[in-house]
């Protein structure tokens, strides 16, 4: 689906129309809009040859196409097809492609740092009357989301969490204990870098600054990912993205450094 956006979007910026672009390919524009709309796929060749009569140059930005294109890569989340809801699916594949993964959590411990115990009371407190048949895959999953950070073809992963996620007990006190170790081992492993805005920090109003950035080969392939009480959103328009950027460097300015967020946790630690 992406790939297809991606065409679309490079069409449409030659002011093509499908039918033209469908004439190009000795196709019909019915096929590209199945190819347009991630119904059908399209070869390494094609991409290519659409690229260059779209005028495109960015040879980064047509080799991560032709990637998307040919990459056929069927990995772990494909199990829980038919058992979690795409949604589900869809963040595991894209924390995989992933260049580098930036996160900032105001409520919540990241997803990728949480232990199995946090991550069980926070699905319980959300989906009440969840039966374990639906509860274990969902817990499973998000503690498998973590092969993302910890593989041996690791992504680069940073966040910024807030004071109040980790003060917050979505359960009891052993549990926002143990997670809180959680996130120094995963710190000290060298599988994340943390920053933490305190609770004091003047000037931050960022309560709703929640987001995943994806990284792609070059920006323009940048997927950012928002939770909403409808669902996650992925976002990929061009405006979108600029204007999230520029969230995430406020809120960056807004954190302590990462040697400086290391200390905070080990005080909090201690504390709680």
């Amino acid at each position: 689906m992406r790939l297809g956006t991606e065409l679309r979007k490079l069409r449409e910026a030659m002011g093509m129309k499908s039918k033209e672009a469908a004439e190009l390919l000795g196709a019909d524009s019915v096929q590209i809009s199945q190819i347009e709309s991630g119904v059908a796929g399209v070869s390494a060749k094609r991409v290519r040859r659409l690229a260059a009569h779209y005028a495109c140059t960015d040879e980064g930005l047509i080799d991560g196409l032709v990637t998307m294109a040919t990459d056929r890569t069927r990995g772990w989340w494909e199990e829980y097809r038919g058992v979690l809801p795409p949604v589900f699916l869809d963040t595991a594949e894209v924390e995989h492609h992933a260049t580098a993964l930036r996160e900032i959590v105001i409520t919540h411990v990241p997803g990728l740092l949480q232990t199995a115990d946090y991550a069980r009371a926070v699905y319980t407190y959300m989906m009440p009357g969840l039966p374990e048949s639906e509860l274990a895959p969902r817990v499973e999953h998000r503690m498998r989301r973590r092969a993302a950070i910890e593989g041996d073809n690791s992504t680069p992963y940073e966040t910024i969490i807030h004071e109040f996620a980790l003060r917050v007990r979505v359960a009891d006190r052993q549990v926002t204990q143990a997670q809180i170790r959680q996130i120094l081992a995963q710190i000290e492993d060298g599988h994340a870098t943390v920053r933490v805005i305190p609770t004091h920090q003047d000037g931050f109003a960022g309560a709703e600054a929640s987001m995943m950035h994806a990284c792609g080969p070059v920006p323009q392939l940048d997927t950012v990912l928002r939770d909403s009480p409808t669902g996650t959103a992925f976002i990929d328009a061009k405006p979108q993205l600029n204007q999230l950027r520029t969230l995430f460097r406020k809120v960056e300015k807004a954190s302590l450094t990462p040697t400086a967020s290391l200390d905070f946790i080990y005080h909090l630690a201690k504390e709680l």
